[in-house]
């Protein structure tokens, strides 16, 4: 992927993901020749989220984003899913730094559960 707005968003993620949890391990997965680089994955006891990017937004989501609390509607996308829950960016859009923290400790502490 280019150095763009997109891959930004993925690295300010990936730092928060990790600050948010320490244990969590990143891997590339369904890796393919049209996206050599694979789906960036978040898991520590079990998957927390993928991280893909789309020509216009970048889609974080939550494995089992539906039993998680969301007190700041950060869930934007896949409302209605059965178990996942998503939240797009957009160019320009600002995610709420502490909420997504948040969020991430409490997928994990679901999946120690």
């Amino acid at each position: 992927m280019s150095e763009d707005w997109r891959s930004e968003t993925i690295d300010t993620v990936r730092s928060l993901i990790m600050a948010a949890e320490p244990a969590v391990v990143e891997e590339a997965k369904w890796v393919k020749p049209s996206n050599p680089a694979g789906v960036p994955t978040f898991s520590c006891d079990g998957l927390i989220c993928t991280a893909e990017t789309y020509q216009d937004k970048v889609k974080l989501t939550f494995a089992r984003g539906a039993s998680l609390d969301d007190p700041s509607s950060l869930f934007n996308a896949s409302l209605g899913a059965g178990t996942r829950r998503a939240i797009d960016l957009r160019e320009g859009d600002l995610l709420d730094e502490a909420a997504f923290v948040e969020l991430v400790r409490e997928a994990v502490a679901r999946n120690r559960s």
